[in-house]
């Protein structure tokens, strides 16, 4: 199934979950009960990321395969430019395409820890659009995006973003999938500015639950998200209280993930850590709780993603 067909559609909310490659073999059975647990909230597709140098490529193939296969989940593989030369990327795409996999996010990639500038590899290439049109020269997948509602921290601004947003759009990317964000706000403004620049295609909100403090201001800091004052100031209170931070981080994300769904978002991507408790319970809630229905209705949205 291409889930870009599956978005345009869908008479609901998509939800989406995203996982890495464990590189143990107790983590990777934690992360197939996750996915089994997972599995009885019909989530629309599962991503696995895709590990830079080769560290996990053959794994997340064998991963996207496996949710497949066996736990009747669709997938999407993670490609990335890291580390590999056009000539590696092609045969990676072949690869995918053998195994059946329809559904590909096709990503630049961060330049290896430690290193603080992107480097293309000798014979490799720069951007995600011109990794787009690689992946679509071929064979005929469906080519996800990423999008920053912040802007990408190497963006001068947001005219800048949209320009790139084109090329990827040029490419033949028909999903996008928002990096991670604390401010709907930022999201909206985004999804107008998208739209003024005549980008139509879906725009997916991706969503990571609190589950730690300084980890979530690690991760902020490196991908140039901002935490609002008013969510820093909560999480210092209870920030030496594990179980708390967790279940505000839950509370947080049911919040805003209801906020977004009531006012028009296609669905929800949720950046999981491996972790299935904090998106099961959030997920769970927003089932029950159906804020879309409270909104504009799901079938009047103009747009794949209004």
């Amino acid at each position: 199934m291409r889930i870009d067909e599956a978005i345009a559609s869908a008479t609901e909310p998509c939800f989406s979950f995203e996982f890495f490659p464990p590189k143990s073999q107790e983590g990777e059975q934690n992360l197939y009960e996750a996915l089994e647990a997972l599995r009885a909230l019909e989530p629309t597709f599962v991503s696995v990321t895709w590990g830079a140098g080769g560290s996990t490529r053959e794994k997340t193939i064998e991963i996207v395969t496996r949710i497949r296969d066996r736990h009747n989940l669709e997938a999407m593989a993670h490609l990335t430019c890291v580390g590999a030369t056009v000539k590696e990327l092609r045969a990676c795409v072949g690869q995918m395409h053998d195994a059946g996999v329809q559904n590909v996010l096709a990503l630049r990639g961060d330049p290896p820890q430690g290193v603080g500038e992107f480097v293309a590899t000798p014979g490799g290439l720069s951007h995600g659009s011109e990794l787009a049109a690689l992946v679509g020269a071929n064979h005929d997948l469906c080519i996800a995006g990423a999008c920053y509602p912040e802007c990408h921290p190497e963006s001068d601004d947001m005219a800048s973003e949209l320009a790139t947003l084109r090329l990827k759009i040029d490419a033949g990317v028909t999903v996008l999938i928002s990096q991670l964000f604390f401010d709907n706000d930022a999201y909206f403004r985004f999804v107008g500015a998208a739209r003024a620049a005549g980008i139509d295609v879906a725009i997916v909100p991706g969503i990571m639950p609190i589950t730690n403090v300084a980890q979530i201001k690690r991760f902020t800091s490196m991908c140039g998200a901002t935490l609002p004052a008013a969510l820093v100031e909560q999480l210092e209170l209870i920030g030496d209280r594990p179980e708390a931070v967790v279940e505000f981080g839950v509370a947080y994300a049911t919040m805003q993930c209801a906020q977004l769904l009531a006012n028009g978002a296609p669905g929800i991507h949720f950046y999981t850590l491996n972790r299935s408790l904090s998106t099961r319970a959030i997920l769970a809630a927003l089932q029950a709780m159906r804020p879309w229905e409270t909104g504009r209705p799901f079938a009047e949205r103009s747009g794949p993603a209004a």
